[in-house]
């Protein structure tokens, strides 16, 4: 099978990252995978069949399509959705359109006015499409229920996850010896943005240091809210209690050696760290998002009083 992807996804172009080896994993399986990064203009390359094709022979495809292709697929069903949709129609393709986040949430869709935008094509989009692969059977549930989408179009492939690698690896890094202070540490591990709500966290740690001071909070990651994060840290005089550190490879041996892994988001399509926690045997406290009851978490309310019972609870 010959498929043509079109991702935003900047990472795919990494060696050595996550998705760069998925992408690599999913090409193992086809006869040929093109994929098209938008906003990145580089020439064709190939890495076996994986190829990458720059946006200057992607635009020549609107006007001159190339070989046939059996499948194009677009790994969200928003504007990539659109394109998809088109070359699909020019290259005489079925299409396929990926959903990688909770588009069922309400915080998803009053996050900002491009969700709410994303939402109007999503539900206009969809219906059009042969196939729609998404992460998780809430997603799917909530697509059947809700916007009446065919099931039968519809199929499950959660984001993979190496699980005997993590259950298997060595621990290069002991959290408790990096933090002697803790006598329990709380971990998280993920993009430091609005959805994923860490400021709940940390409302829900200034409650539990006033029981017991030796309780830890460390968050690993990065990105557009980090310093506000930090701010708040520091103007609640938690800096003793509540650690930043930046993304760590080593994350396998930080779900070993915490006593507890903590997820605080507002919605998730799948949680992948919530699977890699689960895996390395660590306990885990989340509100109810993605695949959270599925990884076996305690699963805690959007407010930090019973967040703060279910930590207390998770970690007795």
């Amino acid at each position: 099978m010959k498929v043509l992807m079109i991702s935003t996804d900047r990472k795919i172009f990494e060696s050595g990252s996550e998705v760069h080896k998925r992408m690599a994993k999913y090409a193992s399986d086809l006869d040929e995978l093109f994929i098209v990064i938008l906003g990145l203009n580089r020439e064709l390359r190939s890495e076996g069949k994986l190829k990458y094709l720059g946006l200057t022979r992607f635009r020549a495809m609107f006007w001159r399509p190339p070989n046939k292709f059996d499948l194009v697929t677009s790994q969200d069903p928003f504007e990539t959705g659109i394109i998809a949709k088109r070359l699909a129609k020019i290259v005489s393709a079925e299409l396929e359109l990926q959903i990688h986040t909770d588009i069922g949430s309400t915080y998803f869709q009053s996050e900002s006015l491009k969700n709410r935008v994303r939402t109007f094509i999503a539900k206009k989009i969809l219906p059009k499409a042969d196939k729609i692969r998404v992460v998780s059977q809430r997603i799917k549930s909530y697509l059947v229920d809700s916007w009446k989408v065919s099931e039968s179009k519809i199929y499950i492939k959660p984001i993979f996850v190496d699980v005997e690698k993590i259950k298997t690896a060595s621990i290069k890094t002991d959290l408790h010896k990096k933090y002697p202070q803790f006598e329990k540490i709380i971990l998280m591990a993920s993009r430091l943005t609005w959805e994923k709500n860490i400021g709940l966290a940390i409302e829900a740690i200034a409650s539990l240091i006033r029981e017991n001071k030796r309780i830890g909070l460390v968050i690993v990651g990065s990105g557009p809210e980090e310093k506000k994060l930090k701010l708040k840290v520091r103007n609640w005089r938690l800096d003793n209690q509540i650690k930043f550190e930046s993304w760590s490879d080593d994350l396998p041996s930080y779900y070993k050696t915490a006593d507890l892994f903590l997820l605080t988001s507002y919605y998730e399509g799948y949680g992948m760290t919530l699977v890699e926690a689960n895996a390395a045997g660590c306990k885990i406290v989340s509100t109810d998002v993605g695949v959270a009851r599925e990884a076996k978490a305690v699963i805690a309310k959007l407010n930090s009083a019973d967040l703060s019972n279910k930590i207390i609870e998770a970690l007795a």
